[in-house]
């Protein structure tokens, strides 16, 4: 059976700390004016507990808070659990 390794990419995250002003300083940061566009609409907007909904290239997928917002290599967003961020990323800074 062929094993494959995952090739080493580097991406830009963000952790959801419940801070919306935080997360949209970051995306105006890293894509301005706001992040990629999906049909004209932010890829990203917040909820009252704290919570992100993200425009993936899936379709809607929540952020809670502590969960981590991923931009992509192609500049696309997602979230990731803090569980799987820790298992899957390290800082390169």
């Amino acid at each position: 059976m062929a094993k494959y390794r995952k090739k080493p990419v580097v991406i830009e995250a963000i952790q959801n700390d419940g801070n919306w002003p935080t997360v949209r300083d970051w995306l105006i940061a890293i894509n301005p004016p706001f992040g990629i566009p999906f049909l004209g609409e932010p890829p990203l907007t917040r909820n009252d507990d704290g919570s992100l909904n993200i425009r993936t290239l899936e379709g809607a997928m929540r952020c809670d808070v502590w969960d981590w917002v991923i931009r992509g290599i192609k500049g696309e967003f997602y979230p990731c659990k803090p569980d799987i961020f820790a298992a899957t990323y390290e800082s390169v800074e």
